[in-house]
């Protein structure tokens, strides 16, 4: 078992920046990839980004250039950056943990099924 908890949510203006955070326990954390999906009201879970067990990181392109994915092994955290916000960023952000011995590192993990393991969900609001 994996347990995720996000934090760092919260509501923030237009070009504001917020840093969301995940913290990961349970079984190895450098056995995992991680990703970011955000799911807004009545919208499926989408990919934001992701970042495999051996550090290659890859973006959705409505996020590219504003996100910055990095993850903490010594700490077993996630972290997602976020600059230069807008109010389509508004959304419910989530943590999941992909294990890498099962999944793959390539464009599987922009596809939420690959991951075994979710957190609760941070709100991020944008406004305008």
């Amino acid at each position: 078992q994996v347990q995720l908890v996000e934090s760092g949510g919260g509501l923030v203006q237009a070009g504001g920046s917020l840093r969301l955070s995940c913290a990961a326990s349970g079984r190895t954390f450098n056995n995992y990839h991680m990703g970011w999906f955000r799911q807004g009201p009545g919208k499926e879970r989408e990919f934001v980004g992701a970042v495999s067990w051996s550090g290659g990181i890859s973006y959705a392109d409505s996020v590219k250039g504003r996100f910055t994915i990095s993850r903490d092994t010594a700490k077993n955290m996630v972290y997602l950056q976020m600059d230069d916000l807008k109010p389509e960023d508004t959304a419910v952000y989530y943590c999941g943990a992909a294990g890498a011995r099962y999944v793959g590192s390539g464009s599987v993990l922009r596809q939420p099924h690959a991951y075994e393991y979710w957190g609760q969900g941070t709100q991020v609001t944008v406004s305008s």
